[in-house]
């Protein structure tokens, strides 16, 4: 497997179609700083998971009990900071603007869109629990959208050091998506080629299901299913092709844009599907920040029919 070269995606996972950037911002200059920040972000998380001094002069975690609030804070707080100030420091004339989960509250109005053509949607942590129980299915999630849709996403899942892009072009075609490890090793994608419902493995939240979701699940009728943390968690089973469906079904609560985006533009740079059960784009900065609805990511060739299997049972739900 050949070493990553830097600069350029590797060669196997481009396509024809040119990444959609803005102007003045080039891939050789911004693959380089987004993996710098993440497997910085890496770093501060595995070090506050542990219990260790985090690096680049992060303060130690407090317990709750003296005056902290607790590592997944402190976590989250930390590798906010890291990633806001990279970007800014890196590309300070760069024409986007900067939303991150931790900073949503402040910038976020009801039903106002930020005024902003390229936005980056960061996720400093996604899969809470999972880093606080320590299973390690976590993950950190960078996405580039322009005019609401993922232009760019880096998905990156510290316990296995693993660090995943996505390219899009300017119609949304795939423009290249691989892998690489902290050495800089890269490889393509891995998509199954399981081409049947019946055939598929399913892929689903562990701490976020109800007998809705389990419905559902059901209906869709895939062979086998497995538990995962972290919407990032979830895709990359995909991209390897341990897995073939994710489903996310909203209930109470609704995932945010900073959950979706960075995992869509990865998996469909890849080649995989990434819609609404009813085949509709998620859309980003719309006003709301939810992703709420039926959702669904997969492989890609049996994308239709699982949808079409997921609007016969919600809509068997409705009627009953």
């Amino acid at each position: 497997m050949p070493l990553y070269l830097p600069m350029m995606p590797p060669a196997s996972s481009a396509s024809s179609a040119a990444p959609s950037l803005p102007a003045g911002i080039s891939l050789d200059l911004l693959l380089p700083e987004l993996r710098r920040l993440a497997w910085g972000a890496a770093d501060i998380l595995r070090a506050y998971g542990r219990g260790q001094q985090p690096p680049f002069g992060f303060p130690p975690v407090l317990a709750v009990e003296e005056g902290g609030e607790g590592p997944v804070s402190a976590a989250d707080l930390a590798v906010n900071e890291w990633l806001l100030q990279g970007l800014a420091a890196a590309f300070p004339n760069a024409p986007w603007t900067l939303l991150s989960e931790e900073t949503a509250k402040q910038q976020l109005r009801p039903s106002e869109p930020l005024d902003a053509e390229w936005l980056w949607i960061l996720d400093p942590l996604d899969g809470t629990r999972d880093f606080l129980q320590g299973s390690g299915e976590y993950a950190v999630h960078l996405a580039l959208v322009r005019q609401g849709r993922p232009a760019l996403g880096v998905v990156l899942l510290p316990e296995p050091e693993e660090l995943w892009f996505g390219l899009l072009g300017e119609g949304g075609e795939p423009a290249g998506a691989w892998r690489e490890d902290r050495s800089g090793r890269c490889s393509p994608p891995q998509l199954s080629e399981r081409g049947r419902c019946e055939e598929m493995v399913l892929v689903a939240s562990r701490n976020h299901r109800d007998p809705r979701l389990e419905r559902l699940l059901e209906a869709i009728g895939a062979a086998s299913s497995r538990a995962m943390g972290s919407v990032g968690g979830k895709v990359a089973t995909i991209l390897r092709g341990e897995a073939d469906l994710y489903v996310s079904l909203s209930g109470r609560t609704a995932p945010k844009d900073w959950d979706m985006a960075a995992p869509e533009a990865v998996l469909r740079a890849a080649g995989g599907a990434f819609s609404h059960a009813d085949g509709r784009p998620l859309a980003y900065n719309t006003g709301t920040g939810s992703q709420s609805g039926c959702l669904i990511a997969s492989h890609g060739s049996v994308h239709a029919e699982v949808c079409r299997r997921a609007l016969c049972a919600l809509a068997e739900e409705r009627e009953g």
